[in-house]
């Protein structure tokens, strides 16, 4: 209830009535990313407005990581917890599984077991019961490249990640070959390629590998800021007409003090 933030949902109230439970948010006309993302609404959502929305969702991440006090994680950043207004504007929700540090210098929560969505768990979530600001990075760059492909987290054994990685890596590659096709061109190629470049680097699996969520913040609106820019649309109508391989889809109480916004 002490954090705001215009990319955050906010708390309205609770209903506690007996065995009746609940919190209440603002409400969000457009559900969740989600949705969109795999088809189950028609609207497929352009390319600026993605951008839009990943700006957004990373702003609101960035704010819990470096503008409360004392920092917050949030531990299951997925298209779910991604809520868009009328507006298509976004905001972070479900907080169920957020944990906040101590102002001791601690560069990591200790958690007694994990939690959060496979598919989008850092290897630390998994393999350690240390966490750190950059376990939420490597979800978001999960999320990310869903907004880039349009596809699921993994297909089999083989992750969104892995199959990103192994055509397109560094700028190197054919990155026509990953793009949403529901997108139909109507994009600067330029600005996928910073995108998915920023993406990679997130889900890197080494923590110290990760940017942290003010890089990404500005990457991502020097990419809304190219794309909104005149540019030639015969380039970018070519390039992506060249053939295309697709991935297949086959509680704790957090009372943080913070800053306004």
């Amino acid at each position: 209830m002490t954090v705001y933030h215009r990319n955050l949902t906010s708390l309205v109230g609770y209903c506690y009535e007996g065995s009746n439970m609940a919190l209440i948010y603002e409400f969000m006309e457009n559900g969740d990313l989600r949705d969109y993302l795999s088809g189950k609404k028609a609207d497929a959502l352009s390319w600026k407005t993605r951008l839009q929305i990943a700006i957004d969702a990373a702003q609101g991440l960035e704010y819990m990581h470096n503008g409360c006090v004392p920092p917050i994680i949030h531990r299951d950043v997925k298209p779910e917890n991604i809520l868009l207004t009328k507006n298509f504007r976004a905001k972070l929700g479900d907080f169920g599984l957020s944990r906040f540090f101590s102002n001791d210098g601690v560069s990591h929560v200790l958690v007694s077991c994990c939690a959060g969505t496979i598919g989008y768990l850092a290897p630390e979530a998994v393999d350690t019961d240390c966490l750190d600001q950059k376990s939420d990075v490597y979800s978001f760059g999960v999320v990310l490249l869903q907004i880039v492909t349009g596809q699921p987290t993994s297909n089999g054994n083989k992750h969104l990640k892995d199959w990103v990685r192994s055509i397109y890596t560094n700028g190197y590659g054919d990155v026509t070959s990953i793009i949403d096709q529901r997108l139909q061109g109507d994009f600067d190629i330029n600005t996928i390629k910073d995108a998915v470049d920023i993406a990679i680097q997130c889900v890197s699996e080494t923590l110290t590998d990760r940017p942290d969520m003010s890089k990404v913040v500005a990457t991502l609106k020097n990419c809304l800021a190219a794309e909104l820019a005149p540019r030639n649309y015969n380039s970018v109508s070519e390039s992506t007409n060249s053939s295309k391989v697709f991935y297949e889809n086959s509680t704790t109480e957090v009372i943080p003090l913070a800053k306004q916004s």
